[in-house]
């Protein structure tokens, strides 16, 4: 029996935004308190959510956070993991490291035409190309978005990542598309990756500062 329509929809914002609790859950997803209890109970029967930690408020109860568990984020699409870990292995095996990290940097490059051909032909504003590159990124699979940080800086965000598996069978993949990222936004920008799925963390984020905002920041320190 599949999840019902409410319950896609918790496990959604789950993976979008990260660990939340039932009062968070109910008002952004227009449901009771109740409602979302029920939901949770059954998703977490089947083993899809967890109750990870407590949430300390200044009055009252600590608050639980839902969160989603590994089946849960294997509801989200991984394109033919098994295979692709079974080709990296027959492709380090038979040609080395090396060559393999080669065929990452050819797929990377093919990525990075596309992308710059569609960025190409948006908007030159750092803003207008970053949700260029997240709606592209979206599109194949990331579930990508962009916020505004206060520092002035865009947080670009991967909150899914449809190649996983053979990323972590090959991290050259995820080297690859931190310098795809820098080289499709030019030396304008400084790209440091902040949040990183591999080593534990729910999604990838990578901090976009602007060249002129970097520089302002180099100043005050200088004072």
């Amino acid at each position: 029996m599949d999840l019902s329509q409410s319950q896609q929809h918790l496990l959604q914002r789950l993976k979008l935004r990260g660990p939340q609790s039932v009062r968070i859950l109910a008002r952004h997803l227009g449901m009771t308190t109740m409602g979302i209890r029920q939901h949770m109970a059954a998703l977490e029967k089947r083993q899809l959510v967890e109750r990870n930690r407590e949430e300390k408020q200044p009055r009252g109860r600590p608050v639980h956070l839902w969160t989603l568990t590994a089946a849960g984020h294997r509801r989200f699409d991984d394109s033919h993991a098994g295979l692709a870990v079974d080709l990296i292995a027959v492709i380090r095996e038979s040609l080395g490291e090396d060559r393999l990290n080669e065929l990452a940097d050819a797929t990377a490059r093919r990525y990075f035409e596309h992308y710059q051909t569609l960025l190409d032909q948006a908007e030159q504003t750092l803003e207008q190309q970053l949700h260029c590159l997240a709606r592209l990124r979206s599109e194949d699979g990331y579930m990508a978005e962009v916020r505004l940080l206060p520092d002035g800086a865009w947080l670009l965000i991967e909150n899914h990542c449809p190649v996983r598996a053979a990323a972590a069978a090959c991290r050259q993949l995820c080297h690859c598309e931190l310098a795809m990222f820098q080289q499709l936004l030019g030396e304008q920008v400084s790209i440091q990756r902040t949040d990183y799925l591999l080593d534990g963390a729910r999604r990838c984020a990578y901090k976009v500062t602007p060249a002129t905002r970097r520089s302002q920041i180099a100043g005050r320190k200088r004072t």
